[in-house]
């Protein structure tokens, strides 16, 4: 996909080389048309200073052997104008007289003996009528139009590599300039796109122009301040919610625990449990939503996860196997981690056929956590959309099997806020944190 300071430029270069270029067509035309035009002028002027000595020349018959040249029959005609070459003028008394100036052509037969006289596209050629005794002839003047041709060459030579020149001139403005225009939406786009859902109270740069592109950081600062606003009242509700509940759940369930035992008590305590996660899931993503910083130390990944992954076991019938390297040092919160290390291996456990697989290792300047099972997977189509809030897959729905879909995204949110990743690969779900420096963020 191009862009817009791409497209820009290329259709300011097209629009200015079809302008220069029609421009260029019109000069030649012009300039040729003017210059064909004063040689059509002066070789008419020609052939009229020369039209009236052509029909007053006398030429006198001599003795048998020829003919010889006279002065014209005015004492006003004394200049040698036309005396004869390439063409005949036939005089009252019958006798021939050739022109001698070679750009002076009479003849009666035109279009046959101008031919190779004045060829087309090299001569202007004007022609005067002048009566003669046998009748009326053609005087023609010719003018070369070699200087035409050189003026038009000059043009050529400055127009072939100027035209370009500027193209590329115009190009290179037009590039800068939009470019320069373009600049502000950049770093409007760039500003945007690093806002998340814990960053609203950051705001888009507006120009100092008064232009459109000002106009628009303006609205889109509203927005995010209208969204901020929407989004501090979820989380708000959310965490008021989750911290209310947590009470009257808490004695909900002292007070099933003290009742008699029955089936309809079990189940009723089952239900409690699961609500009183869920209050707890919701508090938590509150809270990781709300951005607060982390209390980051230093400390043993392999120790958190090991503990954690104990205590996470739900089914006594699943085996929990640990491979832990010792010293996997990062900086982090142990209660967030421990929290993380839980929530995969409960989710391990829950979907496991016999075991379930903790491993810590540093690799390649990473700590890794990985948690895997022995049960049927996640398929590939689905590995992202686990991570999603309130996601559960269709086996997974059933009432006993626990969870409400939290587990996972709360998991991936607290990897984020240590600078982390979670995905889930064919071998299990794979955590990686940066080892030794601090990478928590608020």
């Amino acid at each position: 996909m191009s862009s817009v300071r791409v497209r820009a430029t290329a259709a300011a270069t097209l629009v200015v080389a079809l302008a220069l270029g029609l421009a260029a067509l019109i000069l030649v035309l012009a300039l040729r048309g003017s210059l064909v035009s004063s040689a059509d002028a002066e070789a008419a002027k020609k052939a009229m200073a020369a039209a009236p000595y052509a029909q007053t020349i006398e030429i006198k018959k001599a003795d048998d052997e020829g003919v010889r040249p006279v002065t014209p029959a005015s004492p006003a005609q004394t200049a040698p104008l036309v005396s004869g070459k390439d063409g005949e003028v036939y005089t009252n008394d019958g006798k021939v007289v050739r022109l001698a100036d070679p750009d002076l052509l009479v003849t009666k037969k035109k279009a046959v003996e101008t031919q190779a006289w004045a060829a087309p596209g090299e001569y202007a050629v004007a022609g005067v009528e002048v009566a003669t005794a046998n009748g009326p002839a053609t005087l023609l003047a010719r003018v070369s139009l070699d200087s035409v041709q050189q003026a038009l060459q000059t043009l050529y030579q400055t127009l072939l590599p100027g035209v370009p020149a500027l193209l590329v001139v115009v190009a290179a403005m037009t590039w800068l300039s939009v470019g320069r225009a373009l600049g502000p939406v950049a770093a409007i786009r760039a500003k945007v796109a690093d806002i998340t859902a814990r960053d609203l109270n950051q705001r888009v740069p507006v120009p100092r122009s008064r232009d459109e592109i000002a106009a628009l950081a303006t609205t889109v600062n509203g927005t995010l301040d209208r969204l901020e606003t929407a989004v501090e009242r979820h989380k708000r509700f959310v965490a008021d919610a989750a911290h209310e509940l947590r009470s009257p759940i808490a004695t909900l369930r002292a007070r099933l625990e003290l009742a008699e035992p029955s089936e309809l008590t079990k189940e009723a305590l089952a239900d409690v449990e699961r609500l009183q996660s869920l209050a707890a899931d919701l508090l938590m993503l509150a809270k990781l939503d709300a951005g607060e910083p982390l209390r980051a130390t230093e400390l043993d990944l392999g120790q958190v996860a090991a503990e954690a992954a104990l205590r996470a076991r739900r089914r006594p019938e699943v085996r929990v196997e640990l491979d832990v390297e010792p010293d996997v040092v990062m900086r982090g919160s142990s209660a967030h981690l421990d929290r993380l290390v839980t929530n995969l291996a409960d989710n391990a456990v829950r979907h496991a056929a016999a075991t379930v697989r903790v491993r810590v290792a540093a690799e390649d300047g990473q700590a890794v956590l990985e948690v895997s099972d022995d049960g049927p997977g996640i398929p590939p189509e689905k590995r992202e959309a686990v991570f999603g809030r309130f996601t559960r897959l269709d086996e997974a729905r059933a009432r006993d099997a626990g969870g409400a879909g939290l587990g996972l995204p709360i998991a991936r949110d607290i990897a984020h806020l240590h600078g982390g990743s979670l995905v889930y690969g064919d071998a299990g779900f794979v955590a990686r944190f940066p080892l030794g420096a601090t990478q928590a963020s608020s």
